[in-house]
């Protein structure tokens, strides 16, 4: 960190279900690519699996590695919320969001972190600007995602290509603004609607182009009634807008 940047705390929050195979690896790859991370908070969903206790064993080695246990299986968004709150307490001033599968680049996460310091608010990891790409995915994975981005992107009239992805870096005052407590959405529909408010409350949201690997192992959390939720709640984005911004 040099002295321009010296009073930055930044911490990465990485929400885990069911990711024993995938976590103490990508824990690993996210600080050695990193430098500038101060710190990475797993938010657990009680998953079965044990990956709970594996994150406590990191934490118990490595003293830039925080757990939070989430108690319960609520969802994607919750899990962020609370994280985010959490580094926010803690005095974070750039927060970064990413999957605990390595399907976003750990070495990534610095090209994120330097958008924002070059004067992004909200830097957005996106497949769907040039230089950006999808990998390893069949063409309904591919046609789900692309049309789930135009479809909220001309409903909520944002100038935004990937609105549904989930790797993200913000400065702590759009957390702060953007209304955390009255977020209630989940899979692709938390990532729309944090942008969305990002954007009405006049930030500045810039993408970044990043190639999207799928999960190397274990099993896909996508499922039918997530993208309902996201096609359901976008119209509902867009009537409350106006109490947002």
């Amino acid at each position: 960190m040099n002295a321009e940047n010296a009073q930055e705390v930044v911490r990465v929050v990485l929400p885990t279900y069911n990711e024993a195979e995938n976590l103490e690896r990508i824990v690993a790859a996210v600080l050695a690519a990193a430098p500038a991370v101060d710190g990475l908070l797993v938010v657990d969903d009680d998953s079965p699996d044990g990956t709970g206790a594996i994150a406590d064993d990191l934490a118990a080695r490595d003293p830039r590695v925080e757990v939070l246990h989430n108690g319960a299986k609520r969802g994607l968004g919750p899990a962020y919320v609370v994280g985010f709150r959490r580094v926010l307490a803690e005095g974070a001033s750039l927060i970064l969001q990413m999957d605990a599968d390595f399907s976003h680049d750990p070495s990534d996460v610095e090209r994120l972190i330097a958008a924002v310091r070059a004067g992004a608010d909200l830097a957005l990891g996106s497949r769907y600007v040039p230089g950006g790409a999808v990998g390893d995915w069949g063409a309904a994975r591919r046609a789900i995602s692309r049309g789930g981005s135009a479809y909220a992107r001309n409903l909520l009239s944002l100038d935004v290509q990937d609105l549904t992805g989930g790797f993200k870096c913000y400065r702590r005052e759009v957390l702060e603004a953007i209304r955390l407590d009255s977020v209630g959405t989940l899979g692709y529909a938390f990532q729309v609607e944090t942008t969305y408010r990002a954007v009405l409350a006049g930030f500045r949201v810039v993408e970044v182009p990043i190639t999207f690997s799928d999960r190397r192992v274990g099993d896909s959390k996508m499922s039918r009634a997530i993208v309902a939720e996201a096609a359901l709640r976008v119209p509902l984005m867009r009537l409350r807008g106006r109490r947002w911004s």
